[in-house]
């Protein structure tokens, strides 16, 4: 018997700097101009049918008139496009044009656009260059720092995907202002998230400057505000990340409110936005630890009654039984040993770890039923 051992030891600097501000076309430009990412011949341009026509375009022909070779590919907006499908007619479009190694893609739109172009850049050639262009708070809140790729599958969603850092990210507060308020407030829903699990100071800032965002049915987006919490998401989320980039155990604090809220999403079929849905997730999580006495109930109504103010239902919708929304959390990634685990709150600002050192537990299908029906 013969062995040859392979020693592939090495450090690797995925490193980037995140850019927040306004009208940020001419800065991404002039990076480029600067040699940004080095030895590039062509540009792909990706976003969504929606995003394309206001801003896609726009984008596109600057690009062209300061003497970049770049083309543009759309996919229909909404989550149910986010598929390995739509990732596989949009890697043929790019061989079709003879794109290769020395290319790089940039994902102008929201979050469906930035987990898709990202884990197409991931993996054309055996991974290319690419960089965010954030043009939605979900996107700046929860795609902008960490990396994470992945597509939807009719089982459950982002359970195919890779983690790859971008270049760079932009977040535009200029496009705010033309989000759809169900998009604005779907947003907020993460922003909330993050305040929970490790900031009691920013949840205390977003009780007090809520209005200052949004008030019912409208959309005030006070300029400083807006930057305010475009930065307090990406410092929160880089703290756990740059602990634990690979999700191995601390990353899981993110997932608040995602294990019951991920399963609604896919159970309306994405009719629900993906923060109505992870709204509705958090209040059911900070329901369980209540109920398993971790959080006061004076906490659980705070979290509540921010998440009432900014304009989400709370509820299981009516179409999804009890059975179904069981099993499909289920299907839930942080699963382990066919038991469902949640992320759970040991108060507003600090996530509950447990005595084997996880961040996420094993919670009884007994009480799961029981919060489901309280959130009827």
């Amino acid at each position: 018997m013969t062995k040859f051992h392979v020693e592939l030891k090495r450090v690797v600097d995925n490193s980037y700097s995140i850019e927040i501000g306004r009208s940020l076309f001419n800065t991404l430009i002039k990076d480029l101009k600067n040699g940004l990412i080095k030895g590039v011949e062509k540009y792909a341009l990706i976003t969504d049918s929606n995003v394309k026509e206001k801003y896609g375009n726009k984008l596109l022909n600057d690009l062209k008139l300061n003497g970049f070779t770049c083309s543009m590919f759309s996919f229909p907006a909404g989550e149910k496009s986010k598929n390995r499908d739509i990732k596989a007619q949009i890697e043929d479009q790019l061989l079709e044009q003879s794109f290769g190694r020395d290319s790089c893609i940039i994902a102008l739109g929201g979050g469906a656009v930035s987990d898709l172009a990202g884990f197409i850049a991931s993996t054309f050639c055996r991974g290319i260059e690419y960089i965010n262009y954030s043009t939605t708070l979900l996107s700046a809140a929860d795609a902008s720092v960490g990396g994470k790729t992945a597509v939807n599958t009719p089982v459950a969603t982002n359970l195919i995907g890779t983690f790859y850092q971008p270049k760079k990210v932009y977040i535009d507060l200029d496009t705010w202002f033309t989000l759809p308020i169900r998009e604005f407030r779907s947003g907020l829903a993460e922003t909330i998230k993050h305040a929970c699990i490790s900031d009691h100071q920013f949840f205390e800032y977003l009780e007090k400057h809520l209005d200052k965002l949004i008030i019912s049915d409208q959309l005030i987006l006070d300029p400083k505000t807006c930057e305010y919490i475009a930065l307090k998401n990406c410092q929160i989320k880089y703290e756990v990340v740059e602990r634990d980039e690979k999700e191995t155990n601390l990353r899981q604090v993110l997932n608040l409110g995602h294990t019951c809220g991920r399963a609604i999403e896919a159970l309306s079929n994405y009719e629900l936005l993906h923060g109505e849905a992870i709204a509705t997730g958090l209040l059911f999580q900070s329901n369980v630890s209540k109920k398993l006495n971790l959080i006061t109930e004076d906490e659980h109504n705070r979290i509540k009654e921010l998440l009432t103010r900014t304009g989400f239902k709370l509820e299981v919708p009516n179409y999804i039984s009890n059975l179904e929304l069981l099993q499909k959390m289920y299907t839930d990634k942080k699963v382990r040993n066919g038991k469902i685990r949640f992320v759970l709150l040991e108060r507003i600002g600090k996530v509950k770890q447990f005595e084997d050192g996880w961040f996420s537990t094993y919670v009884d299908e007994q009480i799961i039923l029981e919060t489901i029906n309280e959130m009827r």
